[in-house]
């Protein structure tokens, strides 16, 4: 299978959620097993030598390929939430939308010093979710061996906010 075969599993959706964005809809690609396997296992392939302990996945996509590369890279999986979600204590991290603050949470306990974490979501854009993960990860002492995405939009320059951190390695750009 292709990167193109990847590409062209991934449904283009105009002016959604909003007029003159092109949404990247990953629905289309978990519904078909054989692209789905490709995509868990290029990422999987491209990490294995890393010695993850974890992986930590940003809601709520980075939970269904994050889920599947802690399995397939025999690791650990730490949830990054929206804010209230986690039953025990958290820690938050803040950062910039274009329309405002949004924050993300994580288990004060979920990761110790020296651990060693893939970072992972479906789509990076500005790279501001991830950037906002990678400060919750710092924040517990945890090592930060590289970000995973299955998508990259170029044009938003998220792996320049991001690669100065760690490894930015994405299955698709657009």
């Amino acid at each position: 299978m292709s990167i193109q075969d990847i590409k062209n599993s991934i449904r283009n959706i105009p002016d959604f959620p909003k007029k003159g964005i092109q949404f990247k809809d990953i629905t289309t690609a978990l519904k078909n097993a054989k692209v789905l396997r490709e995509i868990l296992e290029t990422c999987a392939e491209h990490y294995k030598n890393q010695k993850v302990d974890y992986v930590v996945g940003i809601e709520s996509r980075g939970f269904i390929f994050g889920t599947a590369l802690a399995y397939l890279l025999n690791c650990g999986f730490v949830p990054v939430r929206k804010p209230g979600k986690l039953p025990a204590k958290a820690i938050s991290q803040e950062y910039e939308l274009e329309y405002g603050i949004n924050r993300v949470e994580m288990h004060a306990d979920a990761l110790t010093k020296g651990d060693k974490v893939l970072i992972v979501d479906d789509l990076l854009a500005t790279g501001g979710t991830a950037k906002a993960a990678a400060d919750l990860v710092h924040k517990l002492n945890a090592e930060i061996v590289g970000f995973a995405f299955v998508i990259e939009l170029n044009e938003l320059q998220g792996r320049n906010a991001l690669s100065a951190i760690a490894d930015v390695y994405s299955v698709v750009q657009y």
